[in-house]
């Protein structure tokens, strides 16, 4: 008897042993909080809205906030009328869209711009607190802050914010630069060489190749423009702080990305970035160099580009809109590495 009862209490201790290591073994439920979650797409069927991507610390700032979820309000310093404006940062976007890119453009790529343009104007609020200077959130001085024309406004620029709502891009919890230009002229550049940009190259801003050259409209995929030497001297000893001399000698230093990122003038070394913006960016319109010629007192230059090539090339957005069908999310992924999407209001 005491023999069958001993046998039955060490099954029952067995039985108890294999169920408490099940217990152990057994994967606890995951945590919503902490377990990485399928990404959802950012479009609707109609190709249009975007969704949350992922849960992100990024804020409205304090300076513009309405409350949480709620949409901004700015204060514009119209430069052209030296007043201050207040309105809803949509409407702003709105006016700097119609103003940074052809308001007859593909719709998705006057979105991408929009996300640009809004992730900009928070990004600098959050870090320079708008334009203090002025006491305002924002300028249309393009030297302060960016363009701003609600003139050019269209059905086609209110569609493409619209649609994008209180979207921004992100990178690790910030907000990024959202640097823009014109025309990479066939592949983007890093920003210390593109913009001599003195702090780390931010890692989502990387020289990719873009398809604006072959999209572009012929009469723009080139430039070439002359100055005197007594002009290119004059620049040069502004940006180096050295005089070359009378100009016999004008090369490409350093190249990277397929950009000059020094010249040599005469043997005076100067950053090229800086060169062509002291010297009329709007006419010298890149550093991709394809030629230099001195004949008698005149240097002509032949370039492809416009813009210093970082980030968004807008030329690239609409052949991609246009030609490729590519969507806004798609876009900025393109030129913006390892970013997500974040809507910050309704």
């Amino acid at each position: 008897m005491v023999k069958k009862s001993l046998t039955l209490i060490l099954c029952i201790l067995i039985i108890i042993s294999i169920g408490a290591g099940c217990r152990v073994m057994r994967r606890p439920a995951p945590n919503p909080e902490t377990e990485p979650q399928q990404e959802t797409k950012p479009f609707n069927e109609d190709n249009e809205e975007i969704t949350v991507e992922e849960k992100t610390t990024v804020k409205i700032p304090d300076q513009i906030s309405q409350g949480e979820n709620k949409e901004p309000k700015l204060r514009v310093y119209i430069a052209e009328q030296g007043t201050i404006k207040t309105m809803a940062i949509e409407e702003y976007i709105m006016g700097v869209v119609a103003a940074e890119m052809d308001p007859t453009w593909e719709k998705q790529a006057l979105a991408a711009q929009a996300i640009k343009a809004r992730t900009f104007t928070l990004q600098k609020i959050a870090e320079d607190g708008g334009v203090p200077s002025r006491n305002a959130d924002a300028s249309s001085n393009i030297e302060e802050f960016q363009a701003y024309d609600p003139s050019r406004i269209n059905d086609q620029v209110k569609e493409a914010v619209e649609s994008t709502r209180g979207l921004v891009a992100v990178y690790k919890d910030q907000f990024v630069r959202a640097w823009f230009h014109a025309y990479c002229g066939g592949k983007t550049s890093t920003a210390p060489v593109g913009l001599n940009y003195q702090d780390d190259n931010p890692p989502y801003i990387q020289s990719v190749e873009c398809p604006c050259f072959d999209g572009i409209d012929e009469d723009l995929r080139y430039w070439e423009k002359s100055y005197t030497t007594s002009r290119v001297r004059n620049v040069a000893r502004q940006v180096a702080g050295k005089d070359p001399g009378n100009v016999t000698s004008f090369k490409i230093g350093q190249e990277e990305e397929g950009r000059a990122v020094t010249f040599l003038i005469n043997n005076v070394e100067v950053n090229a970035a800086e060169f062509r913006l002291a010297i009329d960016s709007t006419e010298f319109k890149s550093t991709i160099i394809n030629d230099v010629n001195i004949s008698g007192n005149t240097i002509t230059f032949k370039g492809q580009g416009y813009g210093h090539g970082v980030g968004l090339c807008q030329w690239g957005a609409q052949v991609f809109a246009r030609d490729q069908g590519k969507n806004p999310e798609e876009i900025i992924k393109h030129y913006f590495k390892d970013v997500v999407i974040q809507k910050l209001w309704e």
